[in-house]
């Protein structure tokens, strides 16, 4: 054999991981850690693909090994140029074949303990997707409940300060799980979202609670696993119920950024068309070009969140009934620490 191999479980025996694979094969994911060394990048992957196709694999490998030769040589004058002899790499492609092999091969022959991973990316991914589904029955979860505005993300931050343990799903989704919920940039892609929660649920202690907020299956374009959304909705639940003037201030300060973007805030707002018609969203949009938010808030939540709540959190959270309810009337930083601090001394 001309290279080393290593699997999943040696990850931690080597000095770096390297992902061999194009940039936009790792901004996809990659494994937490890996550094992004390619051997071909996107556009000489895609031309090296049209070549195999049209032409021949023949060809397509010789342009292809002159392609990957050029650019190793890149790495070995710049990322790899100072590391000792004794320095270990674990590298891995697609699937553990040719573009890791000609990378550990020639590490390998320079000196380096290279490795070469085992099935490549798709073994990881796959492993990732079994842990999905397997660890989410190992944790005990309390489910933070409440409606829209009512503090829940806040009584998640506040724990996570009382040294709790928190799976915050919005944050690892980019996304607030409403129609106006889309954060600054983009979300990340369902496979790198998935390497996080992986990472996340494999971090807590099964002897300690986790909270976590109330989610539907879909956060934006994020699916969440079968495993945890199922989980969920068995568990124990803590229910906030927050004043309607408390829950309006919350999310004009949440949202504030759309104040200062009415013509963004109204373009949204079109995505309720089905469920309110366009009577409806004509005169949110007058509310939005008057500046009165606070009628907007208002109304939004009564016609729009707060049934469609009712809705989802009955029919999904068996526990519901029997959650314990904390009455909100503050959702400022020290208010819900001092909430946090009840909730895990009760």
């Amino acid at each position: 054999m001309l290279f080393r191999t290593a699997n999943l479980s040696q990850l931690g025996d080597f000095d770096e991981i390297i992902d061999v694979r194009t940039p936009a094969e790792f901004a996809d994911d990659h494994i937490p850690g890996a550094i992004n060394c390619p051997v071909l990048s996107d556009e000489e992957r895609v031309t090296v693909g049209t070549l195999y196709k049209q032409v021949s694999p023949f060809e397509a490998r010789k342009v292809g090994a002159a392609l990957v030769a050029k650019n190793i040589a890149r790495h070995l004058e710049t990322s790899f140029r100072d590391h000792p002899k004794s320095w270990k790499p674990l590298i891995y492609c697609w699937r553990g074949g040719q573009r890791s092999g000609a990378m550990s091969i020639i590490l390998g022959q320079i000196g380096w303990a290279a490795h070469k991973l085992e099935g490549g990316y798709k073994a990881y991914r796959r492993e990732v997707l079994e842990q999905l589904e397997q660890l989410p029955a190992t944790l005990v979860f309390r489910v933070i409940c409440g409606a829209t505005g009512s503090g829940k993300t806040r009584l998640l931050d506040a724990l996570a300060a009382e040294g709790a343990q928190v799976l915050d799903l919005e944050t690892l989704a980019r996304h607030r799980g409403s129609v106006l919920g889309q954060r600054e940039g983009a979300q990340p892609s369902q496979r790198w979202f998935d390497t996080c929660l992986r990472q996340a649920l494999h971090g807590f202690d099964p002897a300690h609670p986790v909270f976590v907020e109330a989610e539907s299956n879909r956060i934006g374009r994020i699916g969440l696993p079968s495993a945890l959304v199922n989980t969920m909705h068995q568990s124990a639940c803590v229910l906030l119920d927050t004043a309607r003037k408390t829950r309006i201030t919350l999310l004009l300060e949440e949202y504030r950024h759309f104040l200062d973007a009415p013509d963004t805030l109204i373009e949204r707002l079109q995505a309720l068309h089905t469920f309110h018609g366009a009577k409806r969203l004509q005169h949110w949009e007058g509310l939005i070009r008057d500046g009165d938010f606070h009628a907007l808030v208002d109304e939004l939540l009564a016609l729009h969140y707060d049934p469609g709540y009712l809705r989802s959190q009955a029919n999904h959270f068996v526990e519901l009934s029997k959650a314990g309810v904390i009455a909100i009337s503050d959702t400022a930083p020290q208010k819900m620490r001092e909430v946090a601090r009840g909730l895990l001394e009760g």
